[in-house]
């Protein structure tokens, strides 16, 4: 066992502590480590939800209250000066204000990732606040999943290869 391997000279500690932590996550099934990352997950991304609720906020303070548009310090999308095609994210900033002014349509023509993520990032943050604010009594929080990535980087793929492939094949811009 492990005893007998720490009184072997031929491993060094770091092979005997990497067989310990194996051993030691083989103890426990895979639903009951997923189950230990999940709080910290959970955890991260409610705090990048309000962050992103803060910056939206200085935004629009600066746009409304200060009469100064940040956009205008934007720089251009370096891709798509040097390529003429269209970046991954090419979209995302009008596909914002078209969702902020109800536009949904517009939203996800612009691009399709923003609604998905105010959609699956707006029910986290609800659902994840009601089940704070309650101690945990109110067990409806939803929880971080790779499949939430994975269908974002589908739509993300997707988009970019439609925009682009429409922009080859007829030569006009499809935004």
């Amino acid at each position: 066992s492990l005893h007998f391997l720490c009184m072997n000279n031929s491993l060094n500690f770091d092979k005997i502590h990497l067989m310990a932590i194996y051993y030691h996550l083989d103890m426990f099934s895979k639903e009951e480590v997923t189950m230990k990352k999940e709080p910290e997950q959970d955890n991260f991304f409610f705090f990048l939800g309000w962050a992103t609720i803060a910056l939206i906020l200085i935004y629009l303070f600066f746009k409304f209250i200060l009469k100064i548009d940040l956009l205008r310090f934007m720089p251009l999308c370096n891709f798509y000066t040097s390529t003429g095609f269209y970046c991954p994210g090419c979209g995302g900033t009008r596909a914002v204000f078209a969702l902020f002014r109800g536009d949904v349509l517009n939203s996800v023509f612009y691009h399709p990732v923003v609604p998905y993520a105010a959609i699956v990032g707006g029910w986290f943050m609800i659902t994840q606040t009601i089940e704070r604010i309650s101690c945990g009594k109110w067990k409806v929080a939803m929880h971080f999943r790779m499949i939430y990535v994975y269908l974002l980087l589908g739509i993300l793929a997707v988009n970019f290869i439609w925009k682009n492939g429409y922009l080859l094949v007829t030569g006009i811009a499809p935004m």
